[in-house]
């Protein structure tokens, strides 16, 4: 793709950003949760309507696929290149203070409604262009991400082969509200979010008075201690340049001061940033868990449950994507991570399938710290929708510019 081209995405992109930052505002304040996304369907559906695109929906989620085809010579064989977007909100109290904030007692508070706008923008752009493009573009409009696997559930219904032969690459983006300055893009080549599991954990004593516990088997003890043991597993069992991070975040047992519950209950979130450590981390938690049941003689029932594996960006791909961002936005506007980020995607699902890249790109209000503001999944994140012209642009770019390139 030429540079011209390219300058004719960015021009056109700032031309739609009042345009998207609307949009963005309309869904910010409709936040919906999980796979079954009914108002924010409409919206998109809404948006795209007009375009020359081929649209379907799916069945066992809200989901939207809009395909274009690309009108330029592409040989036997033309590429596709999938751009996603993810849609669903979370189950967290907007304490923003924006004039548009939710008040249906969930919130945008991971940025995927700034996702969904750019990925409209992006297919408005590509339409322009489309008697540019030497193939097809899947543009991806996804439910669940929260913990909902919907990119599993799209890749069960499709969405790779939904061009008519499986996509060839695929770009994702991600909004942060701090860490990342406002308006930056960053990735890394290999790992760059954890794989995730879910720990959940029910210990089963006796209960008794709160004032003769010796004649009680108390729940609460044992799974406190439970809790310290863990974190204690984690830093003497795993080498610190491959981390292991546990953190609890339900804990629950008892209805009153003075009664020892018959059984207490918490759940932890678990992450990793290497397949070679899944195996020790069972064997490790299963034997914390029930060593320390023994000691206080109480039972315990738990379960590890894999939920996103790693998220791995193709080498190639990623110096690609951060070639095309610098050539459309300049070098200052790209920069490559050290670390790898410590949450966690199903967007993992479909770089596993075919190669492209995770990309994140800093949305900090520009009045804030990005290094002191609250982060994604804070009922106080804010974000900053200035940046959707230029995430259209990219996501329009890399697939323009990947479509360029033979498979």
């Amino acid at each position: 793709m030429t540079s011209v081209q390219l300058h004719t995405i960015h021009d056109d992109a700032r031309a739609l950003q009042d345009d998207l930052a609307q949009l963005r505002r309309t869904l910010h304040t409709i936040p919906e949760i999980g796979l079954d996304l009914p108002r924010t369907q409409e919206h998109v559906l809404a948006a795209l309507d007009g375009l020359p695109l081929e649209v379907t929906t799916g069945t066992a989620t809200t989901s939207v696929v809009a395909v274009l085809r690309g009108g330029a010579s592409a040989g036997d064989r033309p590429s596709a290149v999938l751009l996603r977007g993810d849609m669903d909100a979370l189950p967290v109290v907007e304490q923003t203070g924006e004039d548009f904030a939710s008040t249906n007692g969930a919130m945008h508070a991971c940025g995927h409604d700034l996702h969904t706008a750019a990925l409209v923008g992006a297919a408005k752009l590509l339409c322009r262009h489309r008697d540019q493009l030497a193939g097809d573009v899947v543009f991806m409009f996804q439910p669940g991400e929260e913990g909902f696997d919907g990119a599993g559930v799209m890749l069960r219904e499709g969405v790779l082969e939904a061009a008519g032969r499986r996509v060839d690459h695929a770009f994702g983006m991600h909004v942060f509200s701090n860490q990342i300055p406002g308006g930056t893009f960053v990735s890394r080549p290999g790992s760059i979010l954890s794989a995730s599991h879910a720990l959940r954990v029910t210990v089963r004593g006796a209960g008794g008075h709160g004032s003769a516990p010796h004649h009680a088997r108390d729940p609460i003890s044992a799974a406190a201690e439970m809790v310290t043991s863990l974190q204690v597993m984690i830093t003497r069992t795993f080498d610190i340049f491959d981390p292991v991070v546990l953190s609890v975040g339900m804990f629950a047992g008892g209805t009153k001061r003075n009664i020892i519950p018959d059984t207490a209950s918490f759940e932890a979130t678990v992450r990793r940033f290497s397949d070679v450590n899944v195996d020790r981390l069972q064997d490790g938690i299963g034997r914390v868990l029930e060593g320390v049941a023994a000691a206080h003689g109480v039972a315990v029932d738990w379960d590890f449950v894999a939920e996103y594996p790693l998220t791995v960006n193709d080498a190639e791909q990623t110096a690609f994507a951060a070639n095309v961002i610098r050539d459309l936005l300049g070098e200052q506007r790209y920069e490559t991570l050290d670390q790898p980020i410590s949450g966690s995607e199903d967007f993992s699902r479909v770089l596993a399938a075919v190669p492209g890249a995770f990309i994140g790109l800093g949305a900090c209000p520009p009045e804030l710290d990005p290094l002191k503001s609250p982060m994604n999944h804070s009922p106080r994140a804010r974000f900053d929708d200035s940046v959707l012209g230029d995430a259209a642009a990219v996501y329009a770019a890399l697939a323009a510019a990947r479509l360029a390139v033979p498979a």
